[in-house]
């Protein structure tokens, strides 16, 4: 077998035995951590140095978009005047494969002069880190991927499934929802599919193509190509939607006859036309265009008014994709 193929499975197996390991030291001091976490008056605050530092930062990321309040706390910049951004009040996470980082252990003692409580995140159960924490979760692996075993591999693969582990933990208890999730995620594409209102995309007032049953088909011609949705709403004398002219219904029509000066609106138009109301999500207006294979979608008030019109391309160029993710 090709030998650069053969280290590349190698060090999976590694890292992927290191997880399975790291299942089994899931325990009761884990439900400590979580509980500690959860009744956090203040913020999470997650520090460590080098490749667990780079750890840290992503742990602190997860727990941000899933509905724990957390930052990053750098350990050498702690002691030079980033420790006032710790209060009494908060929870600090510290990573550490040997347990005895000199950075992490220099902030120790300040860290319990403020009070705070001390997670200890760490692959030494012995270490001066674990013994001065209130609550360890060992993150321990029994070999690095790295020939040498000196580069951390498996063991930052582990650290990051721990704090996975906390932050999917948490997200549980604090029964965070996916409406929640999309809150903090409004640019992603699950955040416009929970938060975007179809007012927010469709065209509204003056600019809504509209003309009345009456009207020839010259003058709902005139309509449709002043715009650029392709298509009409044909109203009665009250306002009321009766119908929509699409471009498809004008190649069906010129296929038939060439001379449509005295055509009437009425005439011409989709009968009962999908609509959609105000209020409603635009995934569900792109849903329903999926559905019934149609580019446009009317919406309509409490009286079948029509009070705007989207189209398919508005809602793709938007960045809806139904049963996309963020």
């Amino acid at each position: 077998m090709n030998p650069t193929i053969e280290k590349g499975r190698e060090v999976i197996r590694i890292e992927a035995a290191a997880l399975a390991a790291l299942e089994g030291k899931i325990d009761e001091h884990f439900t400590k951590a979580v509980d500690l976490l959860l009744n956090c008056t203040g913020r999470v605050i997650i520090t460590g140095m080098g490749k667990s530092g780079l750890v840290a930062r992503k742990i602190v990321a997860t727990m941000n978009s899933t509905g724990t309040s957390a930052i990053f706390l750098h350990p050498s910049d702690a002691v030079h005047g980033d420790l006032g951004m710790v209060r009494k009040d908060d929870v600090v996470i510290c990573i550490s494969k040997s347990g005895d980082t000199e950075e992490i252990r220099d902030i120790l003692p300040l860290l319990r002069r403020i009070g705070v409580k001390i997670i200890a995140m760490v692959g030494t159960l012995g270490s001066p880190l674990a013994k001065e924490s209130d609550i360890v979760l060992d993150i321990s692996v029994t070999e690095e991927a790295c020939p040498h075993d000196l580069a951390p591999t498996a063991s930052t693969t582990a650290t990051l499934a721990m704090g996975d582990a906390l932050a999917v933990a948490l997200l549980e208890r604090r029964n965070f929802t996916k409406e929640d999730f999309a809150m903090f995620h409004p640019g992603g594409n699950l955040g416009k599919q929970l938060l975007l209102k179809i007012e927010e995309m469709m065209v509204a007032g003056k600019d809504i193509p509209v003309v009345k049953e009456e009207a020839t088909l010259p003058e709902a011609i005139y309509v449709m190509t002043s715009g650029r949705l392709g298509a009409t709403c044909v109203v009665d004398g009250n306002g009321r939607l009766t119908g929509i002219i699409t471009d498809g219904d004008l190649r069906r029509l010129l296929a038939r006859m060439t001379n449509v000066t005295d055509v009437r609106a009425s005439e011409v138009m989709t009968r009962n036309p999908k609509t959609i109301r105000r209020g409603m999500l635009a995934v569900v207006a792109l849903e329903e265009m999926e559905r019934f294979s149609i580019t446009q979608l009317i919406v309509v008030d409490d009286d079948q008014k029509p009070v705007g019109m989207v189209h398919l391309h508005d809602l793709v160029k938007a960045g809806l994709r139904n049963g996309g993710s963020a």
